[in-house]
């Protein structure tokens, strides 16, 4: 289960920073200081993906004491007091990811709200506890009803409480909202984010408020605050970060082309990467520069400025004249200082320039920084901008992918939707209204679909989902309880609420055998369940059988 691995890949971190502070509570050697404070930084990294914004407070507080009295090599080994200070922040660390993940086992069996069969097919996929603490008064309360009707539909348990009421909440929640009515924050309000920010310390702090000033914001964020939502955007801006908290996908390892002759600091790099689970492949001369590009596909070229043949720019300019490797980032490692130098050779193509002998926690931080750009710039390209899932080139390369990769005798159902009486929708209440209903139904298959499956935005109201390891038959339960609740959910807008409906097809293979057949099927059982009076699921069988509808 996904919960499972990331705890385990936190264990092997965690164990990690352990040991190598322990051997330097034995020892008292810079080198091995640094090794501890690389760790500590990994730690940080991996939460900040995770969006565990208390334990990465909690990663750099630790963080900033270890560069603050490990840093200076002429200080080792250091004092018993300074130990002391570094070892209880590292006890608190420990224990509060030990009891996090405690907590979240127990809100795993709290699973009421999905079906039977969508257990089955999906696994568990949630690793974060899906209950959530809003904190209002009596001006804000109709506000944080509404929140609750809405996160209800995602299998969120809300419980809403006074700014003056201590909350009877038991297990750390996803997250805190607090419901802000004044243009500031009062002392007194402040004082209560700054309380359960230290009573619920990995859980994610909203506050909705009128628009703040830089200071005003400031100050919440001092109290425990990760981030201010304007009022009026709260509805899709609070369910869009839940969601995001909730589904983390299991992060995708980075890949490093290091272009160095020099085996001593090829060693170093790929040390210091390891630590970050950064996967290196190494040459020691440009001229192989294509053949391993081409085997190997790195997100990031760290490439040496002075080779035997020709130097890293000459390198650079030759890898920017070909389209496929124009944006690659590259980062150049150089003993040479001069500026001038640097300068020409981030002119020609590269993207960072660090010198040698590096830090190690700053070239872990570069590219891990660039990779990361590098990537988001990747998804601007495949993903939809009204709802961020997947456009329509993409999904159908991904679904080719998915099923190319499945395992043998596995099977994976296709789903079509599209929202119903679409066009009315938009001529009665204008396309803002309209784009709110494709945004929450984008929204609720995310926050019912597992991180494994894929959806898409396949046209203007019509989504594509492909559900691996499922038949069509689950699939048409799974979308079949998504519809009924989208039936139900109440779309808020400035004149009032509407209601809306979906229809759906669902295909699998390998009942059929390419893509281009799964989806035409799967649309011909949407078209049959529009033509059957909308608001419906329908399973195609075959050419020669009708759809069976639920």
């Amino acid at each position: 289960m996904m919960g499972n691995i990331v705890k385990d890949s936190f264990s092997e971190r965690l164990a990690a920073m352990n040991s190598h502070w322990k051997r330097y509570l034995l020892e008292g050697k810079f080198e091995q200081s640094i090794e501890f404070i690389v760790a500590v930084n990994s730690l940080v990294d991996s939460f900040n993906r995770l969006r565990m914004s208390g334990l990465v407070r909690l990663c750099e507080g630790l963080e900033n004491d270890a560069f603050a009295k490990l840093s200076t090599e002429s200080a080792h080994p250091i004092s018993g007091g300074d130990q002391e200070s570094i070892q209880k922040k590292i006890d608190v660390l420990n224990s509060t990811v030990e009891s996090m993940f405690l907590s979240q086992e127990a809100c795993r069996h709290q699973d009421g709200w999905r079906t039977k069969v969508h257990i089955d097919a999906r696994g568990d996929q949630w690793i974060k506890p899906r209950n959530v603490l809003v904190v209002a008064d009596n001006h804000g309360f109709d506000v944080a009803n509404e929140l609750k009707t809405q996160l209800s539909f995602f299998g969120f348990k809300i419980e809403i409480v006074a700014w003056e009421d201590q909350p009877a909440i038991n297990n750390t929640p996803l997250a805190v909202i607090f419901m802000g009515v004044n243009v500031d924050a009062t002392e007194q309000q402040l004082a209560v984010i700054a309380h359960l920010h230290q009573q619920f310390f990995s859980s994610q702090m909203l506050y909705l408020g009128e628009p703040l000033k830089p200071e005003s914001i400031v100050k919440l964020m001092r109290a425990g605050v990760d981030a201010t939502i304007p009022i009026k955007n709260h509805s899709t801006m609070v369910l869009s970060r839940i969601l995001d908290l909730v589904q983390t996908a299991p992060q995708e390892k980075s890949h490093v082309l290091v272009v160095e002759d020099s085996r001593v600091a090829l060693a170093s790099i790929e040390r210091t990467l390891a630590q970050y689970d950064i996967d290196t492949f190494s040459i020691n001369s440009p001229d192989k520069l294509f053949d391993a590009l081409e085997v190997y596909r790195p997100d990031l070229i760290l490439m040496d400025m002075h080779m035997p043949k020709f130097n890293g720019v000459e390198a650079t300019r030759v890898l920017r004249q070909t389209e496929a490797y124009a944006t690659i980032p590259i980062v150049y490692l150089s003993a040479d200082s001069e500026v001038s130098m640097q300068v020409e050779a981030l002119r020609l193509g590269g993207d960072q320039f660090l010198m040698k002998p590096f830090n190690p926690v700053l070239l872990a931080a570069v590219v891990e920084a660039k990779i990361s750009r590098f990537r988001e710039m990747q998804r601007s390209t495949q993903m939809d901008g009204l709802t961020g899932l997947l456009n329509h080139a993409s999904s159908k390369t991904k679904l080719a992918a998915m099923l190319r990769d499945l395992p043998l005798g596995q099977e994976m159902a296709i789903v079509m939707l599209d929202i119903d009486h679409f066009k009315s929708i938009n001529d009665a209440y204008g396309h803002p209204v309209g784009d709110l209903v494709i945004r929450t139904l984008a929204y609720l298959l995310k926050g019912r679909l597992r991180s494994i499956d894929l959806i898409g935005r396949y046209g203007g109201e019509e989504y594509i989902v492909g559900l691996p390891g499922v038949d069509a038959s689950q699939a048409a339960v799974i979308i079949d309880k998504i519809r009924q609740d989208f039936a139900r959910f109440t779309h808020h807008y400035a004149g009032g609420v509407i209601h809306a409906t979906f229809s759906a097809g669902t295909a699998s293979y390998p009942d059929l055998g390419s893509v281009f057949e799964i989806i035409e099927a799967a649309d011909n059982a949407l078209l049959q369940a529009k033509r059957l009076g909308r608001n419906r699921v329908e399973q195609y069988q075959s050419e020669s059988q009708e759809a069976v509808g639920l």
